[in-house]
């Protein structure tokens, strides 16, 4: 369960990271303009504290993706790139029911060395229409997060999955290769059995397991497990950024039918990857294990490593320079070599 729940902690140091806020003068006094949530959020976004979280919480938008298994297409929750590079777009997945506003302090970062980049929220969890609530198994997520990338972003990208969403990221592209050019995997929870005996639960037992998901308590305790030196204010504001996708009526329905479904069983797919992978793993996860780090790397047929030094589970959180910095050269790379080949001629 712990391992399930490790995206719930969401934030981390943000003092080497700058964002500009909308500023008025009056009076000469400085004052901040007021932030607009699109109306589909819920009403408790209006409590977040966190800057990083409200300023990413006002470009989430939904987008209509079709599916099979749904007679409407879902309207679908993201965030949509400001730019169009040259690079193929770079695409954020989350970990295990969270959310887009995971990726508030790297994402920016991302947008400000010019990548064209999408934070995409996984079928079941974050802020999509729900109310008539479609399957939520691994399948269905899989087909949903193929037609929004067929429908909407419609060229290779840049797969980016942290925990879960590791996972998530491997069984598409061995599912759908023609859409993926790069892999980066972040604390990769990919050797997991599923949902495990979760799978096997009386409806009525299963229910009660994720109303607890949802609890501050819990939620709280994760960030205790994650991270270190953190006030109860600021955990408790962390907690409410990671459960807020939680207040909507249908989010318990969805996690149950994940849960039920099996989950997700990805180690038999992982050396069916042939694209060229980074993976980037915290050097004090107490999550996962970095033995599992080594392990992936081996099983890769193309990857390499990258660990960060006093960072745990969740690097794009706790360390969003490094990370936004990894992924910048990574997805530059080829370009750095194809500039290095012209000026020799």
């Amino acid at each position: 369960m712990v391992a399930l729940t490790a995206s719930f902690a969401a934030a981390p140091s943000t003092a080497t990271i700058t964002m500009a806020m909308t500023k008025k003068r009056s009076s000469g006094a400085v004052c901040y303009a007021e932030l607009s949530f699109p109306s589909f959020l819920p009403k408790q976004v209006e409590n977040i504290k966190d800057t990083f979280a409200r300023k990413l919480a006002t470009r989430i938008d939904r987008l209509p993706v079709p599916v099979s298994f749904s007679d409407n297409s879902i309207m679908s929750s993201c965030v949509r790139p400001l730019i169009q590079s040259k690079t193929n777009p770079v695409v954020l997945l989350h970990g295990f029911d969270s959310s887009c506003l995971e990726w508030r302090y790297t994402y920016p970062l991302l947008e400000e060395a010019g990548l064209e980049t999408w934070a995409v929220d996984i079928l079941g969890w974050g802020f999509s229409d729900l109310e008539r609530l479609p399957p939520c198994n691994v399948a269905s997520k899989r087909e949903h997060f193929y037609q929004l990338w067929k429908s909407h972003i419609k060229r290779p990208m840049i797969l980016v999955g942290p925990s879960l969403g590791a996972a998530v990221a491997i069984d598409f592209v061995a599912n759908h290769p023609e859409a993926v050019e790069k892999l980066v995997l972040i604390d990769a929870s990919v050797y997991a059995e599923g949902t495990g005996n979760l799978a096997t639960l009386p409806r009525i037992a299963a229910y009660a397991g994720v109303y607890l998901l949802k609890s501050i308590l819990l939620r709280l305790y994760v960030n205790v497990l994650a991270f270190t030196g953190i006030s109860f204010g600021t955990s408790l504001d962390w907690a409410n950024v990671g459960r807020l996708h939680c207040l909507y009526p249908w989010w318990e329905d969805a996690t149950v039918d994940f849960m039920i479904s099996g989950g997700y069983n990805v180690s038999a797919q992982i050396q069916q990857v042939k694209q060229k992978t980074l993976i980037i793993w915290g050097e004090d996860d107490q999550i996962i294990s970095n033995k599992l780090a080594v392990r992936l790397h081996c099983e890769l047929p193309n990857a390499t490593i990258r660990q960060i030094p006093d960072c745990g589970h969740l690097p794009h959180v706790e360390r969003p320079n490094s990370v936004a910095k990894l992924i910048v050269d990574f997805v530059q790379e080829d370009c750095y070599k194809e500039a290095e080949c012209v000026s020799q001629y």
